[in-house]
């Protein structure tokens, strides 16, 4: 099973649509973070989820 470690990001409805892809785009590029859910609200404000792999150490021995 997989297990995943969560960033919510609460964007103010005054950003603009390129702001909001280049505050998603660092945080995929140099965070590892992938998109889980978007939500956009009728005022224009963003909640967004983000989402990354939590890798385990297994034992070898």
């Amino acid at each position: 099973m997989l297990d995943y470690s969560y960033l919510v990001l609460h964007l103010p409805r005054g950003t603009s649509r390129n702001a909001a892809r280049q505050i998603l785009t660092e945080h995929a590029e140099y965070g590892g973070w992938e998109l889980d859910r978007l939500r956009l609200y009728p005022d224009g404000r963003r909640d967004v989820r983000l989402r990354r792999k939590i890798i385990r150490a297994t034992r070898t021995m």
